[in-house]
């Protein structure tokens, strides 16, 4: 089974693309959505958060304040590893449970969806690696319309993640998606084709 990696930074259109893969009916393994069930998956992970940021961050129903936490923890690179060094382990080792079940049914290809698949080295375990980019002014623009945060509390995200540009140095393929969704649907089919012929044959080559 081919093995793709998919990131990018926030509000760069990541789960745009992602979506569009599913409607392939190509099986995704979604980091984010496992970050959220990872939880329940493993409640030890719960007893951590609360045990180092404080009981503050979980409500009467036992369940993590995320929007509360995450506004805490982006103001400081340390709180923010904290919290990473507890999830992380139990995330991958989900992203990783998953990518097994796909290829014991004989799937010829699976894409891992991850905000942080460079930042955590999942991207060495790819076959291929893609990144969605858009410049840094877009990136303002489109989180201020979906998440109605201001502009500093979006520059502690940004600046929270690796830059785009870094990660463009980490990939095989980068689709650009500052244009219309058209444009972007066209570069992902072009991308999954070449990868599709070639398999498993990554020779390191990057392409924008």
């Amino acid at each position: 089974m081919i093995k793709v990696g998919l990131t990018g930074g926030i509000g760069s259109g990541k789960s745009t693309v992602s979506n569009m893969i599913i409607e392939k009916n190509i099986p995704v393994v979604d980091a984010d959505l496992i970050s959220r069930e990872v939880l329940s998956l493993y409640p030890e992970t719960l007893h951590e958060i609360k045990a180092i940021f404080g009981e503050e961050f979980i409500d009467n129903e036992g369940n993590l304040k995320r929007r509360e936490l995450g506004n805490y923890i982006f103001k400081s690179d340390e709180l923010r590893k904290k919290l990473e060094n507890i999830l992380i382990p139990y995330i991958k080792k989900e992203i990783f449970n998953r990518i097994e079940k796909y290829n014991s049914v004989k799937e010829k290809l699976c894409i891992v969806d991850a905000p942080t698949l460079i930042e955590h080295s999942i991207h060495r375990e790819m076959d291929y690696n893609i990144l969605v980019w858009v410049d840094r002014d877009i990136q303002i623009k489109r989180v201020i319309e979906r998440d109605k945060l201001d502009e500093a509390q979006i520059n502690n995200r940004i600046n929270s993640q690796m830059r785009l540009e870094d990660k463009r140095k980490e990939v095989n393929y980068i689709i650009d998606n500052s244009r219309d969704l058209n444009y972007t649907k066209g570069q992902l089919e072009d991308i999954l084709r070449e990868i599709t012929l070639n398999g498993g044959k990554n020779e390191g080559r990057k392409k924008d």
